[in-house]
């Protein structure tokens, strides 16, 4: 059975990993005129008023092919990020800024198979955003994406083929098959194309099969900038945040953390050497809520905590500039 997402946790956060379960406390951020629970960034929430932002927790975990852990990925992403500051140097303001965030509770299913695991997350998602809300999924796996396409062609009612997927990440993803799985984290770009999704901008790739390769190459709706080709080049970089400023119709914005130096995410999924520089993500994230596109969804994946707080924080942090980049869009 899945949790009902319309109901607030209480109590500090319930984690639940196979059948073990613990409470995690969360500091309450003081000074805040609202009332009620306590969610992301560490900020009360009131529940009777329609969300601007939903914060969704899916602690996926089914197709790893390397480290496991994302399924504790949301729950310590939620605890690290009332530790983040809540100012913003892109509104020049505090978060919330006025707007209503929703955290909802940690998704939990328990299914026959893999298939019924991502439906349940597709009516986790569409049951979250009922009320309406910018959604801002917390992964888990990079698998969760898929139902996110599918929830959000159910709720926004656009054709995919409009849309554009931005692709924060380390690897192509566009396997159509990953040990025997085609259903799999390193599958769901494909998925996604197979669905219907009309452009994916891949930024940061380099890890990828031959299979990969030649569809980078061929398939006129990918477009990928590597992430060997961005280290150090000023003009390509620039070149990619033109681009994204000048996008125009919906967007959906995927940052698989792994994209990142493993230096500031150590303990995701899959880690690869070589990654992107944090403030050109930030870069990226301000580019596109500032430009001409309409995003209408984000997802932060891959998230596994480390012993040290590093990851969490890293993914916490990002999913606060997204918040910021909201606030900003709602301005526009």
């Amino acid at each position: 059975m899945s949790a009902c997402p319309c109901e607030p946790p209480t109590g500090g956060w319930l984690f639940q990993s196979g059948s073990r379960k613990r409470r995690i406390p969360i500091p309450i951020r003081l000074g805040m005129d609202d009332t009620g629970d306590i969610g992301f960034l560490g900020l009360r929430e009131d529940w009777s008023l329609r969300p601007d932002v939903v914060i969704l927790q899916i602690p996926f975990e089914m197709t790893v092919s390397y480290g496991s852990g994302t399924s504790r990925g949301p729950a310590s992403t939620v605890e690290a990020s009332a530790q983040v500051e809540t100012y913003s140097t892109l509104i020049e303001d505090d978060l919330p800024a006025g707007m209503t965030i929703r955290t909802i509770a940690p998704w939990e299913f328990e299914g026959p198979s893999l298939e019924s695991h991502l439906d349940s997350i597709r009516t986790y998602m569409i049951d979250g955003v009922s009320e309406g809300g910018f959604p801002i999924l917390l992964g888990g796996e990079h698998g969760i994406l898929l139902p996110a396409m599918k929830a959000i062609k159910e709720t926004r009612g656009i054709s995919l083929e409009n849309l554009t997927l931005i692709q924060i990440d380390a690897h192509a993803d566009l396997r159509d098959e990953l040990n025997g799985e085609r259903y799999s984290h390193g599958t769901v770009i494909q998925r996604c194309l197979d669905e219907g999704v009309g452009r994916v901008l891949q930024i940061g790739v380099r890890a990828f099969s031959k299979e990969e390769s030649l569809k980078m190459a061929r398939d006129e709706r990918v477009h990928s900038w590597m992430a060997r080709d961005i280290r150090g080049n000023g003009e390509l970089e620039s070149k990619i945040l033109d681009l994204i400023s000048e996008i125009q119709g919906p967007v959906w914005l995927s940052v698989d953390i792994d994209a990142l130096q493993p230096g500031i995410v150590p303990a995701t999924g899959t880690p690869v050497p070589g990654g992107l520089d944090y403030w050109f993500l930030c870069e990226i994230i301000e580019k596109l809520f500032s430009g001409e596109s309409e995003v209408i969804g984000a997802d932060v994946s891959e998230i596994v905590p480390d012993q040290y707080g590093i990851t969490q924080f890293t993914a916490a942090s990002i999913a606060t500039s997204i918040l910021a980049g909201c606030s900003k869009q709602s301005r526009s």
